[in-house]
């Protein structure tokens, strides 16, 4: 066996052998909830916030966009995934249109330019999964920026303009 090979065999021996870590609290209450509204969130969107939630690398939030109303364009140094719990709706992400309806997953990669929209009669509500977590605790490289309520066409003006 060559020495990478042994190393390899070492390390995941010692993985087996390494206890569980058991933070608390295991399960995250509904009541425990901390709401954003669009006071906070600068759109008509509601987050709820796992703000007690042990977990190290991923962020979870519930979103809440009202019948007709959308997300801000943004960007993001984190990767997301949104998993349509109910609703119907579309995002723009980098330009590029894509459908979604209730348990779909929308990934959206690092530092790409979106917004969520509900263009449907209901309530859209969705689970967000970002692992924001992890690029917090690697150092200062977790970074958001918003342009607001633009359009993906006011976005792009906006470069050629140079204002962005």
């Amino acid at each position: 066996m060559s020495q990478l090979l042994d190393d390899f065999l070492v390390k995941l021996k010692q993985a087996k052998d390494f206890p569980p870590v058991m933070d608390k609290p295991l399960v995250s209450k509904a009541n425990n909830l901390e709401w954003l509204g669009p006071e906070i969130t600068g759109n008509p969107s509601k987050l709820a916030l796992f703000l007690e939630s042990p977990a190290k690398t991923f962020e979870l939030f519930l979103q809440e966009m009202p019948a007709g109303t959308s997300s801000d364009m943004q960007r993001h140094h984190h990767e997301s995934i949104h998993f349509v719990i109910e609703g119907d709706g579309y995002s723009i992400i980098e330009g590029e249109r894509v459908e979604w309806t209730s348990n779909d997953c929308v990934y959206t990669p690092p530092w790409t330019w979106h917004r969520h929209y509900n263009d449907s009669a209901k309530t859209v509500r969705m689970l967000g999964i970002e692992n924001s977590r992890l690029l917090d605790a690697v150092g200062p490289v977790n970074r958001r920026e918003s342009v607001g309520m633009k359009s993906w066409q006011e976005l792009q003006d906006m470069i050629n303009n140079g204002e962005l």
